[in-house]
């Protein structure tokens, strides 16, 4: 795309410094503008913005699920290592602010304005009808760039040679795994969907996986060392995390700290730190002294014992707000959890029985509101039967109504005929008209001290929940 800078032009574009609400509106809008299989229009506004992209060392982490996750725990890594690290997520749960943190920090409403005013003004500039995942990408670079962040952990949302962020060349890259993401997804549509994946390796981008599939891996190898990156050995291990989180995150865990550490002793050769020591690094082994120690040396470890990745994961938080979090202050407790595909699916039903074999349940009840064809199948509701043949417990089917932007849950899917699905196969489940009628009867439902309301199905139904208690922003 050709940008135009004559002063004709500028004089017939005016810069506008626009409200909070009006960038909102903005944004929202401009999930309509058509999506193109090409990177032309983020290239475009890149240079517009005096590349931004070139400024930032990258990490990219893309896959069906845990990339959110996996990015929240490489991001605390890093930060512990004493890097100024950014974080772009995508999607959001309420507002368009979560989706850019700095050191922990979500931005503030006013940077996000201004940020937000320099982008959009200068996609109007250069005459580009930029998406929404665009705009917002380029204000996460552009961000970033301001803030002199040392790395940038950036989300790939959707596919990956063509996502907005991969104009960036990727330092460190990650493919956590690839999953079904419809219900009519076929073997063919995967194959193809883990090529264009493997479209945010650049030369000399190193490559990590969490996949179990032999072929998916396989096809990552290829076309890394193809494209001229660096493939590093698939994650096997899980780290042992706080029961019952190992075995639901254990491995995204592991994914953040080889990201970590890749990142670090790959692409980090003149940083002169702490690092280099080892001193009070996570992930950077000490250098060996020879001979006993001196008595000021113990005395100095003893007073300052050196910190260790063990330690880190003994006492690192796994929740992700708005999309698995565990409100155990609530009564009862509620797990939500934005799992909207069989895969992300069968990982929470594993949680609930670890949950239930830690602390006996009394009563449990599951509100899902899911979008058409990504959780109704036959594998679906054989996961439900078996669970509940295990763990007491019943279903509240809802719609999901108020869809949140940019996530692509356009339709809801049919209740009535879940439910019809549901009691055929003996599961107690019962249809209702929207989220609030669901989970006020799910609530009634189970024991106030004791029980378990699990939320989930989409991004727009824990948007329901957040938008029930009345919380607008994290």
């Amino acid at each position: 795309m050709e940008i135009t800078s004559t002063a004709a032009h500028k004089d017939a574009v005016t810069l506008k410094s626009r409200s909070y609400n009006d960038i909102i509106e903005y944004l929202d809008s401009h999930w309509a503008v058509g999506r193109q299989d090409s990177l032309e229009r983020a290239k475009s506004l890149d240079q517009a913005l005096n590349n931004p992209s070139k400024s930032v060392r990258a990490i990219l982490v893309a896959g069906s699920n845990g990339k959110s996750l996996t990015i929240n725990f490489a991001a605390k890594l890093l930060a512990a290592e004493g890097l100024k690290v950014g974080a772009y997520y995508s999607p959001h749960v309420l507002t368009y602010q979560e989706r850019f943190v700095l050191n922990q920090t979500t931005i503030s409403q006013k940077v996000f304005t201004d940020i937000a005013n320099e982008v959009i003004n200068a996609a109007e500039y250069a005459s580009i009808n930029a998406h929404s995942s665009e705009l917002l990408a380029l204000m996460a670079l552009s961000y970033f760039k301001q803030e002199k962040v040392e790395v940038a952990l950036l989300e790939v949302d959707n596919g990956g040679l063509y996502n907005p962020v991969n104009i960036c060349n990727a330092l460190v890259a990650t493919i956590t795994r690839i999953a079904e993401p419809h219900i009519t997804t076929t073997p063919e549509e995967i194959e193809a969907l883990t090529r264009q994946t493997v479209g945010i390796v650049k030369k000399n981008t190193y490559l990590v996986s969490g996949d179990q599939s032999k072929a998916a891996l396989h096809i990552m190898q290829e076309l890394t060392q193809a494209q001229g990156g660096h493939w590093l050995m698939p994650i096997r291990k899980v780290v042992a995390l706080e029961y019952p989180f190992e075995q639901l995150h254990g491995r995204c865990a592991a994914l953040a700290e080889r990201i970590a550490v890749t990142f670090i002793q790959k692409c980090m050769p003149d940083k002169k730190t702490n690092l280099d020591l080892g001193a009070d690094s996570l992930l950077v082994k000490q250098k060996i002294h020879r001979g006993r120690p001196t008595i000021e040396a113990k005395r100095q470890q003893e007073l300052n014992p050196r910190k260790t990745v063990e330690q880190f994961w003994k006492e690192v938080t796994t929740d992700l707000p708005g999309k698995f979090q565990v409100l155990d202050k609530e009564k009862p407790t509620i797990l939500l959890d934005n799992a909207h595909n069989i895969d992300a699916f069968k990982n929470l039903l594993l949680g609930i029985r670890l949950m239930h074999y830690q602390s006996a349940l009394k009563g449990l009840s599951l509100v899902i509101g899911a979008a058409e064809d990504t959780l109704h199948n036959q594998e679906f509701v054989k996961l439900l039967r078996y669970f509940f043949k295990k763990t007491s417990g019943q279903l509240f089917i809802c719609p999901i109504q108020e869809m949140v932007k940019g996530v692509g849950e356009n339709s809801s899917w049919d209740v009535e005929q879940v439910s019809l699905d549901m009691k055929k196969m003996k599961i107690k489940a019962k249809a209702c008209k929207n989220f609030e009628e669901a989970f006020e009867q799910a609530k009634k439902s189970v024991d106030d001290r004791h029980g378990l309301v699990v939320v989930t199905g989409s991004h727009a139904v824990v948007n329901a929940f957040w938008n029930y208690k009345g919380i607008k922003k994290f």
